[in-house]
């Protein structure tokens, strides 16, 4: 065995890496070899030559070759340049007709010099090869070189060591940097402003199966547009010699920035749109202004920002219009906040229910008195005081690591309610035109849902006012009765409605209890309630029968606009140890005695007041001392989910048990039967007969 020699030094001095292989071209071009001596006769014939002439080394061997090769017409032509290249030792190049041995012609390049052995011996050597092979890579060659020259794509060759070999003008154009300075250097050393590592991994997964990548997504800046980000499409394939050795890899880079942008703009409007969307499906559920202002926060979050709160100005909660002067303060409520992860900047808000006056240099001081947007792109230690409440609070935000502040006016109707206020820690992008745009949309459709849920809000507020002035101051016990009631508004979002309850001391130690709900609901229920109670208070001093009394009440009621109402009219007799009850198309009070189940009473169930000529009967129950009587409206069994029958049964199975005392029962029954979302109200009214004395 025998060793490789060493590899020459490069052309700059420093040795090459290793054993260089053939590139095969020569193979392609199938380069024949022809020594002759002196007399012009074959001394060297190589198997290129018998591939290319037809003769073996045996037949062309010693013989002429002017002879063996060239047709006779050209003979003293070919004899002369011969002659010349010998005497001169000039080389002599050319493409010349030569004869095949199967008689053909054929056109062959030549490159002919003269040889010298080390006994100062001549000959001639000729390098033939086929003139159309040589024409066909002059001409891929060529064709080559425009191509890649000519491109608009950007085009560059990578050595195995992922090293600039070549760069054609359209890729110094997209770089911006001339091909002389790609030369020799890796993709870091020229772009260190893109992602140069996964592009290098991606050219060796290339490099290593030979499989291509195309359209690889690249996004960055280069000194070509240093301030711009752009992206290209990125191709890649391995770039191989005609023997299969791998020389590199090839770049292929396609300028998409517009196709980019157009992209990225078109996903934001569609993340735009699902916020939207998801926005319109989740703001103003219910009525209530805490909770839409905190539906508006949790879409906010972390959709925009990182924190988002929701403020009103104190004068629009309480239902009067707001404008500020220029150097007025804002007397802000605060109504939610949201935070994607605790932080400071959570502590420095203002916690939900707090009312905060903001100086007027303040930022979202400055959003509600002028109705637009305030964006701080990049939060400076300078702006912190202008954004929080407090020199504490700016100090909290700092740490916090906010970088970038939003606010927009929440306007409707033309008027401004307040802000959504959002500020950025962890996100690392600063607020843009499109969040801008966002929010501003966001907030112009939460604007309305919280102009709507204040306005039923004082409006409910206002109903549940009157209702509870109207509604009994009683004494706990009164005419040999304990009683304890409640009234417990709608949680969901029904207005106030028009239930009510009464007790009336009437002569002789007599008490009449009274239940009843006024259909409808909101001021108008309310206002209907008052009369209702007024004309039962006035009727129950005449110590009428309670199924006349209904009647009295049922024609009162056939005059107030059509309204409707149900009642249980009840007068309780000590001396007697009985009750009188009359019903007006209510539900049953339940009885409750020691050593018995509770049990509904059974009572005519009657007609509604305002139906109108429907007689009333009154039925007689016996009450003894311990005896409990339960009156209630539907809005404590009621429910759209679950059977009447079966809510009454609940009602029974809690009132079943050792007596209790009466404030607490009825604690018990609204919280375990009134239902956080119904949307009716409850009167609730519990009587226990006392022992005389």
């Amino acid at each position: 065995m025998h060793s490789s020699p060493a590899p020459p030094p490069a052309p700059d001095g420093e040795p090459v890496r290793g054993p260089v292989r053939p590139t095969g071209l020569l193979d392609v071009l199938g380069v024949a070899s022809v020594v002759l001596d002196t007399e012009g006769r074959i001394v060297l014939w190589s198997p290129q030559a018998e591939e290319l002439f037809g003769y073996s080394a045996q037949e062309a061997l010693g013989r002429s070759a002017a002879r063996l090769m060239i047709h006779e017409q050209h003979f003293d032509l070919v004899v002369k340049l011969f002659a010349d290249v010998l005497e001169t030792g000039e080389s002599w190049a050319g493409a010349f007709p030569i004869r095949h041995k199967d008689g053909s012609t054929r056109l062959v390049e030549f490159r002919n010099q003269r040889l010298l052995d080390d006994r100062g011996d001549v000959y001639a050597l000729g390098l033939a090869a086929d003139q159309s092979t040589v024409r066909r890579l002059e001409r891929d060659v060529a064709l080559s070189t425009r191509m890649v020259a000519q491109s608009p794509t950007g085009l560059a060759v990578l050595d195995t060591d992922l090293r600039f070999v070549s760069v054609n003008p359209a890729l110094e154009r997209i770089n911006g940097i001339p091909a002389e300075e790609h030369l020799g250097r890796a993709l870091a050393e020229v772009l260190p402003d893109l992602d140069t590592d996964a592009l290098e991994s991606a050219v060796r997964r290339v490099l290593e199966s030979g499989a291509a990548l195309v359209d690889q997504a690249l996004v960055g800046r280069t000194p070509a547009d240093p301030d711009e980000e752009h992206a290209w499409s990125v191709s890649l394939y391995r770039l191989e010699d005609a023997l299969g050795t791998v020389l590199g890899a090839v770049c292929m880079v396609v300028d998409i920035t517009e196709q980019h942008r157009a992209q990225v703009e078109a996903e934001a409007a569609r993340r735009r749109l699902a916020v939207i969307a998801d926005a319109s499906a989740r703001i103003g559920t219910t009525l209530d202004l805490d909770r839409t202002a905190s539906e508006l926060a949790d879409v906010a979050v972390p959709e925009l920002a990182d924190i988002a709160a929701v403020d009103l100005l104190e004068a629009v909660v309480e239902g009067r219009r707001s404008i500020l002067g220029p150097t007025e303060p804002a007397v802000i409520r605060a109504l939610a906040v949201k935070a994607e992860h605790p932080s400071e900047a959570l502590e420095a808000a203002d916690p939900p229910g707090r009312i905060a006056r903001y100086a007027s240099d303040r930022l979202v001081t400055e959003c509600v008195r002028t109705g637009s947007p305030v964006m701080l792109a990049e939060v400076g230690p300078a702006d912190l005081p202008r954004i929080a409440r407090s020199p504490e609070a700016a100090e909290q935000l700092a740490r916090a690591g906010v970088h970038s502040y939003l606010a927009v006016p929440l306007i409707a109707r033309g008027e401004v309610l307040g802000s959504l206020d959002l500020k950025r820690m962890t996100n690392p992008l600063p607020f843009g035109d499109d969040d801008l745009l966002l929010a501003r949309e966001l907030a112009a459709r939460a604007a309305v849902q919280i102009d709507n849920a204040r306005w039923y809000q004082n409006a409910r507020n206002t109903a549940l006012t009157l209702q509870r002035s109207l509604l009994p101051s009683h004494p706990p016990r009164t005419g040999g009765l304990e009683v304890a009631s409640r009234y417990q508004p709608a949680g969901a979002t029904a207005e106030v409605g028009g239930d009510w309850f009464d007790v009336i001391p009437l002569d002789g130690g007599k008490t009449a209890l009274v239940v009843g709900d006024v259909m409808g609901s909101g001021v108008s229920a309310a206002a209907t309630m008052g009369r209702l109670r007024t004309a039962t208070n006035t009727l129950a001093s005449l110590d009428l029968d309670p199924a006349r009394l209904l009647e009295h009440l049922d024609r009162t009621t056939e005059g107030l606009d059509q309204s409707i109402a149900t009642c249980v009219y009840a007068v309780h007799d000590p001396g007697l140890r009985q009750c009188r009850i009359a019903n007006a198309g209510h539900l049953p009070p339940v009885r409750l005695r020691d050593g018995h189940a509770p049990e509904l009473l059974e009572l005519p169930t009657g007609a509604p007041l305002g139906v109108g000529g429907v007689a009333f009967s009154t039925t007689t129950v016996t009450l003894e001392p311990g005896d409990r009587l339960v009156f209630y409206t539907d809005g404590l069994v009621e429910t759209r989910r679950h059977p009447l029958d079966e809510r009454l049964d609940a009602l029974l199975h809690l009132l079943d048990g050792p007596d209790r005392p009466l404030e607490e029962v009825c604690d018990l029954l609204l919280r375990t039967l009134h239902q956080p979302d119904n949307s009716d109200d409850v009167a609730l009214l519990i009587a226990r007969v006392v022992r005389p004395g």
